[in-house]
Order: structure tokens, then sequence, then C-alpha cells
């Protein structure tokens, strides 16, 4: 059985150079990054009034294709829990990490009665693999 799978590349980009790459990648494909205004974890967490390291440069990017997604749910709503898809990014050994975790397709089949959605979501995954390695 094909379980989960956690691609963990790195880029010589700074993680600011690659997001805005990874912005374009996923424009040109017709995907947005849902969550920009929240997305450096750093300020998201010290809006809460909680501080954290210095040079603390986690980010938290939601991919998401606004109108394959609204159509997805609209035909079963259940499909939800695996529909969000972030990308971790952050600095480490002078690199940029790169982190995104996957579902295999039987997995899905056996979280989900649903005869579409794991051929679609491992399709998506495919392109968003493609996104990273070119943004990457």
């Amino acid at each position: 059985m094909q379980n989960e799978t956690l691609l963990k590349m790195e880029s010589d980009k700074p993680v600011g150079a690659f997001i805005e790459a990874m912005r374009q990648e996923a424009a040109r494909r017709g995907f947005i990054i849902h969550n920009e205004d929240k997305m450096a974890m750093a300020q998201t967490f010290g809006g809460h009034g909680v501080a954290v390291a210095e040079g603390f440069d986690l980010h938290m990017i939601q991919i998401c294709k606004p109108e394959k997604a609204a159509k997805s749910l609209a035909a079963n709503p259940e499909r939800a829990v695996l529909m969000p898809k972030f990308i971790m990014v952050f600095t480490d050994y002078n690199k940029t990490q790169i982190r995104f975790l996957q579902y295999g397709e039987e997995q899905i089949r056996n979280l989900l009665e649903d005869e579409v959605f794991p051929d679609s979501l491992a399709a998506t995954y495919q392109v968003i693999r493609q996104m990273l390695e070119a943004a990457a």
C-alpha cells in the first residue's frame, strides 16, 4: 500500500526568491498562493503575541486552484479534509529547505468513498511537484 510521501527538496535561492518563483509557477498553471498574508509564521505567531527565535523563517504556503477546488468540493464536501495543500519552506544548512506531504492514491481511496477524487488529487500532486522543481 502506498502511503503518504514527504517530498524533501532544497534550493540555493533565498526563501523570498523561492516563494516568488513558486508564485509565478503556480500562476502559470492556474494555482494561487491562498494565504500570502499569513504564510510567514514568525509574523503570524507575533500577531498572537508569541515570540519566536531570531532568524525563524518558516513559511507555510497554501497552494490552491480555486476553479478546480470549487467544483471538487461541490461534488463531494468530504474531499475538503484532503484539499489543503501546504508547502513548508525554511532555511537550514544555509539553503532553502522545501517540504511537501502528499498522499498515495490507495490511501486516499481508503480515507474517502469517492471514485474520481484519488486520481484527480494524485494528478494535482504531480503538478505541484513540477512547480516545486521549477521554482527551486
